[in-house]
């Protein structure tokens, strides 16, 4: 059975960046299954695995458009230093949440210095070109409550 909208796919994949490091792997765990079409994993791969079936192994590199997108500069600040204050151990490579007109929005530290804190709102893949290592581990037709609930069971 081919992958194709509206199939549950269970794969094994390994998620290399550009320089080979991984970033992720179903190594010694289940495979991942999710609903093609229903946008569960990215864009790129999504489109990639259409037409491939059970037992195939493919190397699929995903352009950051196709991805977690290109890096949005208006989504890095810098934000002053005292807006921190009860944050006693601020580290960069920690994860928040900023209040924002729109919402909560998660961010990341990225730079801190004494007068203010460089916070990143893009996703940390964002801008990257991402290199999977995939295993076609099934294909099968969605049951309907799958379909209704855009993920597989």
């Amino acid at each position: 059975m081919q992958i194709e909208k509206n199939r549950v796919v269970s794969m094994h994949y390994t998620l290399k960046d550009h320089d080979g490091n991984v970033l992720d792997s179903s190594e010694g765990r289940d495979p991942l299954s999710f609903l093609q079409g229903a946008h569960n994993i990215i864009k790129g791969l999504e489109e990639a695995l259409e037409g491939h079936t059970t037992g195939d192994k493919l190397e699929v590199t995903v352009e950051p458009k196709d991805g977690y997108g290109v890096v949005q500069e208006h989504l890095i600040q810098q934000v002053p230093r005292a807006a921190f204050a009860s944050i006693p151990d601020l580290q960069v490579g920690m994860r928040l949440q900023a209040e924002t007109e729109q919402g909560p929005v998660p961010v990341m530290v990225s730079e801190i210095a004494d007068d203010f804190v460089t916070v990143d709102g893009n996703h940390e893949l964002a801008g990257a070109h991402l290199h999977f290592s995939i295993e076609i581990t099934d294909v099968r037709e969605a049951t309907a409550e799958e379909m209704d609930h855009g993920h597989a069971h």
